[in-house]
């Protein structure tokens, strides 16, 4: 693979023999991260799980103490009164069987979507499609409520909802580039220390098999797994 003037100097930082402490490697990101945009921090983290197994599935939500350093925008599916206060939360789009409608036609962009109970079972023929985005409400990531107004705060204030994809793989956004070193530190810490909790009684053996962490554009460095 032929690879950037930009990407082989960032390369050469970094020791692919070796596992980084969480800031260690932040430093190395950071350092390496030559862009002209504010490059996303990315994080990868493999689980000892069978994916297969759906009582072995890890999702739920991370609160990261710093944000994503991006502004998401949430659509909300909802009726009556909780129209409003959907609109007074701050979301972006809102509505019930219309945005669905919009969501099936492909009308409108969205990063979370929240629904309230009594709009499921309209918003379920949408499930095949949103699903394996990872985009379909679901009470443990606190995206199916009545509580609206508290949900899109949340979920502003920098709540990231996470799950594995069909290999057991973990893909997360913990920060922005030109973060401080300190808050993109504890950013990762916090994704990680609540991952850890989120381990499913049937799992057995290694449950985080390897963590990654990058910039969008940089190469990948191993962190040091944690282990229990």
């Amino acid at each position: 693979m032929n690879r950037s003037k930009r990407y082989n100097e960032a390369i050469k930082l970094v020791d692919k023999t070796r596992y980084y402490k969480t800031a260690e490697a932040v430093k190395v990101i950071k350092e390496a991260a030559k862009t002209k945009f504010n490059e996303s921090v990315d994080m990868v983290i493999i689980l000892g799980i069978d994916a297969k197994k759906t009582d072995q599935t890890v999702r739920g939500t991370i609160m990261l103490p710093h944000g994503t350093g991006k502004t998401k925008a949430i659509a909300v599916v909802t009726k009556g009164e909780k129209v409003l206060e959907a609109k007074e939360a701050g979301a972006d789009f809102v509505g019930s069987n219309d945005i669905i409608d919009d969501i099936e036609k492909n009308k409108i962009k969205f990063d979370v979507l929240v629904a309230t109970p009594d709009m499921m079972k309209d918003l379920s023929r949408l499930a095949k499609t949103l699903g394996p985005k990872g985009l379909m409400p679901n009470p443990k990531t606190g995206t199916v409520t009545f509580e609206l107004a508290g949900a899109i705060k949340r979920i502003k204030a920098g709540e990231v909802p996470f799950r594995n994809d069909e290999s057991g793989v973990i893909h997360l956004v913990v920060g922005k580039v030109k973060f401080e070193e300190e808050k993109l530190v504890e950013n990762v810490d916090s994704a990680i220390e609540t991952i850890l909790k989120a381990k499913p009684a049937s799992a057995k053996g290694q449950y985080i098999k390897a963590i990654s962490l990058s910039s969008t554009m940089g190469p990948g460095l191993k962190i040091v797994v944690p282990h229990i």
